[in-house]
């Protein structure tokens, strides 16, 4: 049983926090975010996407390369050829195109962009998805909290030093649906019979260690069975939707991670993160790029057609990120190296602008010219945007504080 508990709530066996106490930090005199989204789907583009290649082209410029760059429906918006989807959506879209770290690393990278800390060999930081839930809690007590859909869950931020019920349930493969969901071998009764004796045999363990790391871990049991036994589970099972649904996201991981992601927010899930990989493209980057890229614009295309007809775009922020940039000037392989120095991600719905890009590089995309916007920025615009307290201390079980994005602020001109 304790797999199938690990299976349904992403977390592991003992070795659990106390939940930490809050305390004010810093006043950072923001206006209160009225109107915040409830949900966030965060698109990972993993290995590090390329600006010049998808939304900081630089059409003339020798960096350039091959790509060319097409107009979106917003007068004087210009993004790659490769995201045509992407380009109707224009409206939507708020690009940021300066943003700036020092970490050319991918691991390094990686966890800067999901924590807004650097990397500590002595503690794990929350990610955005597991702040939103200690903030603002569980929505649907029949479902996770926060899901991470794709092959390698260390990419997501995870919950850190909080709790194991802030911790994403991992799934790999989106068209698989929820694995461990039903009972195998034992009916209902046998089942429920066995889970009495369970408890009447752990009662004298609980009253003698009646601590909240024991208390944790008997919760992680009792929400796998309650989430066992929820109509909800049908919120996993893509066949759900019809046929022609399923393909306008595109028959890969990454587009069937979108719809999953559509339906699970629709079930009142706080969070979903959805990985790409294969971006780190040292070689080949315009055959490489095209094909990520189409994979890319039809699933988060077909993401915000049905978002906003559905009309969930308002109270979900939708991320495109990635851990950092690829060089400009093209290596001796056809391709682009790795480059923190200034690169791009889109924010959609949540109540940003849209139709705009925000920052500037410069003639050849190298450096950031105007407006530069560092990770803890980034990361303090999404969480205002979800309304989450900027200036809220928590600690960790070493008593060190902590705030949901570090030291950011954020970038208030990038709101309607």
């Amino acid at each position: 049983m304790e797999g199938t508990a690990k299976s349904f709530l992403g977390v592991g066996a003992l070795g659990l926090t106390s939940r930490s106490n809050a305390a004010l930090g810093p006043n950072l005199g923001l206006p209160e975010r009225a109107g915040a989204a409830k949900h966030i789907i965060y698109l990972y583009m993993a290995g590090g996407m390329t600006h010049l290649d998808t939304f900081d082209t630089k059409p003339g410029h020798e960096n350039q390369g091959q790509t060319k760059t097409i107009n979106t429906n917003v007068d004087g918006l210009q993004i790659s050829e490769y995201l045509p989807a992407l380009a109707k959506h224009g409206e939507k879209l708020t690009i940021v195109n300066s943003l700036t770290s020092t970490a050319g690393a991918h691991d390094q990278g990686n966890y800067l962009m999901h924590t807004s800390y650097d990397q500590r060999a002595t503690i794990r930081h929350p990610g955005i998805g597991a702040w939103a839930l200690k903030y603002k809690g569980r929505m649907n007590p029949n479902l996770p909290g926060s899901v991470f859909v794709g092959g390698n869950s260390r990419i997501n931020g995870g919950g850190g030093f909080f709790e194991p019920e802030f911790e994403p349930l991992a799934i790999n493969d989106p068209a698989s649906g929820l694995k461990n969901s039903k009972l195998r071998g034992v009916n209902q009764e046998t089942f429920d019979h066995r889970l009495e004796l369970a408890g009447k045999f752990d009662t004298d363990f609980h009253e003698r260690y009646n601590v909240k790391e024991v208390r944790a871990y008997t919760q992680m049991y009792d929400d796998a069975v309650r989430i066992m036994q929820s109509k909800d589970l049908q919120a996993f099972d893509l066949k759900q939707e019809d046929e022609m649904t399923r393909e306008r996201y595109g028959d890969n991981s990454f587009g069937q991670g979108c719809l999953l992601a559509r339906r699970l927010i629709e079930h009142d899930v706080r969070a979903v993160e959805v990985s790409y990989g294969g971006w780190d493209m040292h070689n080949n980057v315009f055959v490489e790029a095209p094909e990520k890229c189409s994979i890319l614009d039809q699933g988060m295309g077909a993401l915000l057609d049905d978002l906003e007809r559905r009309g969930k775009l308002e109270d979900t922020v939708v991320v495109l990120t990635t851990e950092f940039g690829r060089t400009p000037r093209i290596n001796q392989n056809a391709g682009r190296d790795h480059f923190p120095k200034a690169f791009s991600s889109v924010l959609v719905g949540g109540g940003f602008k849209g139709g705009i890009k925000y920052g500037k590089t410069d003639e050849g995309g190298e450096n950031v010219i105007e407006n530069a916007v560092k990770i803890p920025d980034f990361n303090a615009t999404i969480a205002y945007a979800m309304g989450l307290p900027l200036d809220q201390i928590l600690y960790s079980p070493s008593k060190r504080p902590f705030t949901v994005a570090h030291k950011g602020a954020p970038v208030l001109d990038l709101f309607a």
